[in-house]
């Protein structure tokens, strides 16, 4: 298809209003750092969300959605469907904490919360390791994504009559090149808005781009290859629809490999608390964490979190499946699986809303890298420009030094990009990478004894592991496939972490006392710090957030699968789950009210 007047109409539209809002919040972002990447703590709850929601639909997310369904039918989604657990955990043990902390970065909470050289070695690495290393690869494979997206739209693209281009020894095609100069564009735009004018197009981007999926999976069964819904569900096995696994081990049936319940026990039972993922942080972290510490209070970055895991988890992901599954019936036999989104997309839609689904992928694109440029600079700038290379210097240098590395890194980015060869596994690669890390990050808010060794420990092993495994070393348990390689990674890391911990000092006491005055912990984890600091009124009622917790996870579900069974005409399991999710709903709205939680509706 080639793209109209109208099409390019949309596109422009978008990128014209998309820099404007930069350029607007161009002098707030350059005022300091705590503007530039915290908004000054002063964003209202709603936006904060959103930005946390736009930031995680990526151009590679639909095209990953696409891949799952293609392996495993619906219920391959519990790969980030479980996550869900995690982010409500968040939601009611870890976003007030945050605030609360007064910190910039999640990496300078290592040093008040940790004592000693430990604590600096721990932050200088993190800050290296998170903000560089897999910060660049994450933008690698995001571009890479939008890669895909223009090869599928544009597979006769040429620029200046060449089809590939070398240069410092890399070879690029025309469309990643053209990807080469969107991510540059996007530095240019993220140095300029600082986090007000990332987090305000956010919001604008996000708007776009579900507006568009949601447009893009209507159009796709109207089609006449598929027919309607019915059309759709006549075409494909029935287990394709199947939201939960089968019972048994993985099987082949009809084209689908049906998630097996070996998988799905590991996904629900170890992953959501085990594993890093960006988004989805065990405790809260990364550009999560970011938007927590920008919201106005910690009423606001309670909401924040709520508002991000029900958007993310409940209004987003139909769109994104029922097109997947459209893809199954009219590219049965494609050889790169998550390409059939764009496909869909490149046939189905009209003149116009063509350019509008490249406007929304590039929204998507722009959200997330723009994120991403600026978290990850957070990282190098606050944890290891100041921290190390260069203490006591003005506001001024430190937002001139930010504007540089993003720069920098949106470079690097690219080159990274010109080495990928797929997207396939990056997931589960980071996933395994970081297998059980989470339980420490978890623990470190609510048991004294957790130390710096404890941390650094929990992110070795798991990399050395898996490194082991990439240079074809035997490792016991980790030859499984994702994710029952879990299983082994996380209870080798788990003893190993737990040793090093008993094995080495506690946390000064000073330090640790400090931190329970700011923080205010509660739990039988600081006990004997609740006996030392009677003056101090720590969190009481972590039972009521427990079920809080139980209740946003119940509700958030039932949203999901209510809808899922509403498109497929599953009546009866319909109205089950609509009653379940207005029950929990109101009972989670009734005890956050109860508790002075109420939603702020005044800004």
């Amino acid at each position: 298809m080639v793209l109209t007047w109208l099409d390019w109409l949309f596109i422009g539209v978008y990128l014209v209003l998309s820099f404007a809002i930069a350029l607007y919040f161009f002098k707030r972002a350059g005022k300091n750092t705590s503007q530039f990447f915290l908004t000054g703590r002063n964003m209202p709850w709603w936006l904060a969300g959103t930005s946390m929601v736009a930031t995680t639909f990526a151009a590679d997310t639909p095209l990953a959605v696409t891949e799952m369904v293609a392996d495993s039918g619906i219920a391959g989604n519990w790969l980030w469907w479980n996550m869900l657990l995690g982010g409500m955990l968040t939601v009611f043990f870890f976003a007030r904490l945050w605030r609360r902390s007064g910190v910039l970065t999640d990496v300078e909470f290592v040093e008040i919360r940790y004592s000693g050289r430990p604590a600096s070695w721990l932050r200088g690495i993190k800050a290296i390791y998170f903000g560089l290393v897999i910060n660049i690869v994450i933008m690698g494979w995001v571009s890479l994504a939008m890669e895909s997206v223009i090869n599928v739209i544009f597979p006769d693209l040429t620029i200046f009559g060449r089809e590939a281009f070398h240069f410092l020894g890399l070879e690029m095609s025309a469309s990643l090149l053209l990807v080469g100069g969107l991510i540059l564009g996007i530095a240019t735009y993220s140095l300029l808005a600082g986090l007000w004018g990332i987090a305000v197009t956010d919001a604008f981007q996000f708007l776009v781009a579900f507006v568009g999926t949601t447009l893009l999976a209507v159009f796709a069964l109207r089609s006449p290859e598929v027919g309607g819904l019915s059309g759709l569900m006549e075409k494909l096995p029935s287990e394709t629809f199947n939201f939960f696994p089968s019972i048994g081990s993985a099987a082949q049936n009809a084209g689908i490999l049906v998630l097996s319940t070996a998988a799905f026990i590991a996904h629900i039972g170890i992953q959501w608390w085990s594993s890093w993922y960006p988004g989805a942080e065990p405790g809260g972290g990364g550009y999560i964490a970011q938007r927590i510490m920008s919201a106005k209070d910690e009423k606001h970055s309670l909401f924040a979190t709520l508002w991000f895991n029900i958007a993310h988890y409940c209004v987003r992901p139909w769109p994104w499946i029922i097109v997947a599954l459209v893809s199954l019936v009219m590219f049965p036999n494609i050889e790169a699986s998550r390409e059939g989104f764009v496909m869909v997309m490149r046939d189905v839609l009209p003149t116009g809303l063509l350019g509008l689904l490249l406007a929304a992928f590039l929204a998507a694109f722009m959200s997330t890298l723009s994120t991403q440029l600026n978290w990850g600079t957070s990282y190098i700038v606050n944890d290891f420009w100041r921290r190390f290379i260069k203490k006591g210097a003005s506001e001024k240098h430190y937002v001139l030094v930010s504007r540089i590395t993003t720069f920098a890194i949106a470079i690097l980015s690219f080159v990274v990009t010109t080495q990928l060869e797929a997207i396939k596994d990056a997931w589960q690669l980071i996933l395994t990478a970081s297998g059980g890390l989470g339980l420490v990050l978890i623990l470190r808010w609510y048991w004294w004894r957790i130390n710096a060794w404890s941390e650094l420990v929990a992110h070795i092993v798991p990399i050395i592991m898996v490194l082991l495994v990439l240079l074809g070393l035997p490792v016991p348990g980790l030859a499984q496939d994702f994710p029952l390689n879990l299983f082994y990674i996380v209870s080798f890391t788990t003893v190993l972490w737990l040793a090093v911990t008993f094995a080495t000092s506690p946390t000064k006491q000073s330090k640790l006392d400090q931190f329970y005055r700011k923080i205010k912990p509660g739990g039988i984890g600081w006990k004997p710090f609740q006996e030392r600091h009677p003056d101090i009124e720590p969190d009481r009622h972590l039972g009521a957030l427990l079920l809080n917790w139980m209740a946003a996870v119940v509700m958030a579900y039932s949203v999901l699968f209510g809808v899922g069974h509403l498109l497929f005409q599953r009546w009866g399991l319909f109205v089950l789950f609509l009653i379940t999710a207005v029950s929990t709903g109101y009972y989670l709205y009734w005890d956050l009210s109860k508790r002075g939680f109420e939603i702020v509706t005044k800004e």
